[in-house]
């Protein structure tokens, strides 16, 4: 399996930084606090669930099956979330994927609602369009998340419809539930009118 060519990815407000091993503690401070919009998504608790966390995901960067960053805030330097390229896919056997997935984000509540989540997409789609020019980019979320579904459709994202008892759930009490997955996607066709939108969005 091919590796992915991940490298930090700097904007005015985050810096995406790949994931490694010493960025266990920040990670750690990054997820504790107020952890009432965690629900949903995948945050670990604490440094032995953060330590565990970033193992997982540095080896799958080295299996070639994520391309994991931490958020870095670029006024104060502080870590506030993670997001990741995900389930990439090879099919036309170029070096670089043809499509990808990008998932697994979350900030911290006080970075929430700001212009980080929308530049961190920004500079991920770029990336991925411009630098891999893969053909499609999926965006996946709980059905439930209607808090998520409706940061991804901002971004102008496509709805592509429900699959139901699609992935494992992450939502706490779901036990072994398999969740609905909204899945949503940017295609090589809408990469000029989303990055424009995007970046009115950061103008304002």
């Amino acid at each position: 399996m091919n590796a992915l060519d991940i490298h930090a990815l700097t904007g005015r407000h985050v810096v995406l930084e790949p994931m490694r091993s010493d960025h266990v503690e920040e990670i750690a401070a990054a997820g504790a606090g107020d952890r009432s919009t965690f629900g949903f998504t995948q945050v670990p608790d604490g440094p032995t669930e953060s330590a565990a966390y970033v193992e997982w995901l540095v080896a799958d960067a080295a299996r070639g099956v994520a391309g994991p960053f931490v958020q870095r805030r670029l006024s104060d330097g502080v870590v506030v979330g993670c997001t990741r390229f995900l389930n990439p896919l090879w099919q036309l056997g170029r070096p670089d994927p043809d499509e990808v997935e990008i998932g697994g984000t979350w900030l911290a509540t006080h970075a929430q609602r700001g212009p980080i989540n929308t530049e961190a997409k920004l500079l991920l789609l770029t990336h991925a369009f411009e630098r891999w020019q893969v053909q499609r980019v999926a965006i996946c979320t709980d059905a439930r998340n209607d808090q998520s579904r409706r940061a991804i459709e901002r971004i102008g994202a496509t709805f592509e419809g429900i699959l139901r008892r699609h992935r494992r759930s992450t939502h706490s009490g779901d036990g072994d539930r398999l969740r609905d997955t909204a899945s949503y996607s940017v295609t090589i066709d809408d990469w000029d009118t989303v990055g424009t939108l995007l970046r009115d969005h950061l103008s304002r």
